[in-house]
């Protein structure tokens, strides 16, 4: 390949790529072409876009970026996986397919997640993390778990008062006789 077209490639690599920060390089090598096109179709469903590349035309593309540490020692085939709402949803969607019998040879080969790099290990704990989504359901949650204690306690008390007003109220009116009864 000359040099010209590696700077084409690496061009559309860095366009493609501009905004992404974080990803994961997964294996695809070994499976079969309706396999792997299923395998496609199943994460861009989900969002999640996967592109094999040349890994040094990558690695060009990608110097100065936050991707930039996955490809660093990177040998052998690789693709690259990124999309869905965050690196821990991507992380589950990626994990879950390549548990699926029909995408055997899939493979996660590591990734990175805030310009830091992780193996494939660190990507499965990293699946086992609460979504961006779960994370804000948990904390609003929690934030309104404390108001609504509060307001229960605030109007408990007043209740409590107004029970035993009532209370005393009844217990007053029954001992009293009206001025009608009083007369007679």
């Amino acid at each position: 390949m000359s040099k010209f077209v590696k700077n084409i490639i690496t061009e559309d690599l860095r366009k493609r790529l501009n905004g992404v920060e974080n990803a994961l390089l997964v294996n695809l090598v070994g499976m079969e072409v309706n396999d792997s096109n299923r395998l496609r179709g199943a994460l861009a469903d989900k969002g999640i876009k996967v592109m094999v590349v040349k890994n040094s035309l990558a690695a060009r593309a990608c110097a100065d970026t936050p991707l930039a540490p996955a490809f660093s020692g990177l040998t052998g085939n690789a693709a690259l996986c990124w999309g869905a709402s965050d690196i821990v949803a991507l992380a589950k969607e990626v994990v879950k397919v390549s548990k699926e019998k029909q995408f055997a040879k899939f493979g996660i080969l590591g990734g990175v997640m805030d310009g830091e790099a992780f193996g494939a290990d660190q990507a499965v704990e990293v699946s086992k993390w609460p979504t961006r989504e779960e994370q804000i359901a948990i904390l609003l949650g929690q934030i309104t778990g404390v108001g609504s204690k509060l307001s229960s306690q605030l109007v408990a008390g007043s209740s409590n008062l107004a029970s035993q007003i009532k209370q005393r109220w009844d217990k007053d009116g029954e001992g009293e006789e009206s001025p009608a009864e009083a007369a007679e």
